[in-house]
């Protein structure tokens, strides 16, 4: 596929290119969208990484979501406060605190769920289910690779 902007001897556009470009263009339409639920992208991770983990730290969090310890903090204090997670004392004591979705943060992350389905199924109308498959295993294999625990 062709741009029509773009001359056709030029070279084509680096792989990270389109991925940033997407991430971007996926970014702006999840902010919009999870704006309407009260929700900021991050804490909609944070929400999503509580239902598939039993527990996960703040740091944890942080890193999954690509934000400082300190950025966590607010968004798991937010979030508590709204009462869309609840925090526990850890079984072993300690200052660790176990995090956990709240039934009223579960309605609304299938609410935010529901959205980001939306927003996939307009970016994936064009592309088959094989093709969509592929995808999302070499979008895995390269998030892999550049992991910070195998990166050279």
């Amino acid at each position: 596929m062709t741009d029509p902007g773009v001359p056709a001897d030029a070279p084509p556009p680096r792989v990270s290119y389109l991925v940033f470009r997407l991430e971007r263009r996926i970014r702006a339409c999840l902010d919009d969208a999870l704006a309407r639920h009260g929700m900021t992208t991050t804490g909609y991770m944070a929400l999503s990484e509580l239902r598939l983990r039993d527990a996960p730290s703040s740091a944890d969090l942080a890193r999954i979501a690509f934000v400082t310890p300190q950025a966590m903090n607010l968004v798991i204090r937010d979030l508590e406060q709204r009462g869309l997670i609840r925090r526990d004392p850890h079984p072993d004591g300690g200052r660790a605190l176990r995090t956990r979705l709240t039934p009223k943060g579960l309605s609304t992350l299938r609410r935010c769920d529901r959205s980001l389905d939306s927003i996939e199924a307009v970016m994936l109308a064009e592309i088959d289910d094989p093709d969509r498959t592929t995808l999302a295993e070499t979008l895995t294999l390269c998030a892999r690779a550049l992991h910070s625990d195998t990166r050279p």
